[in-house]
């Protein structure tokens, strides 16, 4: 689409705005019930065709859309119970209430990794809290936006409803630019790298827009002396290699306490030995291509640094020879915890592994980059557990205990801190962000008595 469509697209959108916020909120909730339904119906056409775009294997772009059906059915209990509170007035004769409204028109740009859940998570919140959508997906997988809003706008259509309630504009950075300077984009949410969201975070606070941002990671595995290394086997391959490393919650990093870093490293090199590598839509693969010859650029490149600081290749390191943007999982040892490249996100299937001794030091190494996504730690040491959970334990959004980085939950708030953003999607209370709060005080009285007991005669 080019800018004209897009002003078109946004005037449709704002004009249905108008009949879905007249929508009561349980009944929006049944039309993100009949979504959740449609998007079951075509689970795994819609899989195959993530797979096919955005490279990831069959089973993670079915898992992906069930992602969108449970956030639907997350927002269908949603949409009965939000609301604020009736607070104690301190005037007689007074009710304080908190009243909560949608904010109008949501604009959502999600990323090539995750080209239907992220629209998923801010889409079925967003309409429960009677918001219109306007999307603009990666312009690399822009076939799977089409499909998923061919099947909202059917289900609109049919309970005769403007599918416009639920908008895309397929297109570049030109379309990113309008939306994020447009006034009439009541909220923003941007999930990319960290570059291009601070460019975004100034456009739109320039306006005094509100932003919800989920940008980068450079999450972190932490492995003490006490750990079930049956646990942290898997757990450091599935976070480092799925999605060929291309989740902003895989694991980039994996601090191991001396006393097991060999013991590790060479079960994990065995591991990755057996990963199957081939085509996603093979139901025995465990690990496809990356999503562009320019992801397969970067990787070489990250490899190079981090032999030129100081890090030995274990295993990988190299482009595998076969059609498509393969690259072989890599393990990299031997660097210091802030070498430059430990510190750089690099959206591919490289992994850091690095020494520590004490809790203090690697809780602090967990903390130093700057971005703030997730993380996680493998210990039975309880006292420690509440340790990394508390004020001076991971500054991540995400905090985990013996299970990887990636892999999060919808019930959840999630999101990052620092560089990633600091925003949150999906669960908890993550539906206030897509709303105006007002504070709403009534006089049923007869009387005007002032707050604080304030005379004025």
């Amino acid at each position: 689409g080019n800018l004209e469509d897009y002003e078109e697209t946004v005037k449709n959108a704002k004009e249905a705005w108008k009949v879905w916020a007249d929508i009561p909120a349980p009944k929006r909730g049944e039309i993100v019930r009949q979504i959740g339904d449609a998007l079951r119906q075509k689970i795994k056409v819609l899989g195959s065709l993530v797979s096919l775009e955005m490279g990831k294997i069959f089973v993670e772009g079915v898992g992906e859309v069930q992602e969108y059906v449970d956030v639907c059915d997350y927002a269908v209990g949603l949409s009965r119970m939000i609301g604020g509170p009736i607070l104690p007035s301190e005037r007689p004769g007074h009710a304080l209430i908190e009243q909560w409204n949608p904010v109008g028109l949501v604009g959502v740009i999600t990323a090539f990794n995750f080209p239907v859940a992220v629209y998923g998570w801010n889409s079925a919140i967003a309409m429960i809290c009677g918001n219109a959508c306007l999307w603009k997906g990666a312009p690399t997988t822009s076939l799977v936006s089409v499909a998923v809003t061919k099947i909202i706008a059917k289900v609109l259509e049919d309970n005769k409803l403007p599918g416009a309630i639920c908008s895309l504009v397929c297109g570049g950075a030109d379309i990113g630019t309008a939306m994020a300077r447009d006034e009439r984009m009541d909220l923003l949410s941007f999930t990319g790298s960290t570059k291009v969201g601070k460019q975004v975070a100034l456009m739109v606070q320039e306006r005094f827009g509100r932003s919800l941002l989920e940008l980068g990671g450079n999450n972190a595995i932490i492995v003490f002396e006490d750990a079930d290394l049956n646990l942290v086997i898997p757990s450091a391959l599935f976070a480092a290699v799925g999605t060929a490393g291309q989740r902003c919650t895989t694991a980039r990093r994996l601090f191991l306490h001396e006393s097991i870093h060999e013991e590790v490293v060479a079960k994990l090199a065995k591991a990755y030995a057996q990963v199957r590598i081939g085509d996603p839509w093979d139901s025995d693969t465990l690990y496809g291509p990356l999503h562009t010859k320019e992801a397969v650029k970067m990787f070489l490149d990250a490899v190079e640094q981090a032999k030129q600081q100081g890090g030995s290749v274990v295993c990988g390191g190299k482009v595998i020879n076969r059609p498509g943007n393969y690259v072989e999982p890599t393990i990299v040892t031997g660097l210091p915890h802030n070498a430059p490249i430990v510190h750089t996100e690099t959206f591919a299937p490289i992994l850091y592994v690095l020494k520590f001794k004490e809790e203090e030091e690697v809780f602090a190494w967990n903390n130093e980059v700057k971005q703030g996504l997730s993380s996680s730690i493998f210990t039975k040491d309880l006292g420690r557990i509440f340790r990394w959970l508390g004020p001076k334990g991971s500054d991540c959004g995400i905090v985990n205990v013996n299970i990887p980085t990636s892999g999060a939950e919808i019930g959840g708030a999630f999101g990052g801190e620092k560089h990633t953003g600091g925003g949150r999607e999906s669960g908890s209370d993550s539906w206030k962000l897509y709303m105006r709060r007002s504070t709403c005080t009534i006089n049923y009285s007869k009387d005007l008595p002032l707050a604080q007991g304030i005379k004025f005669q």
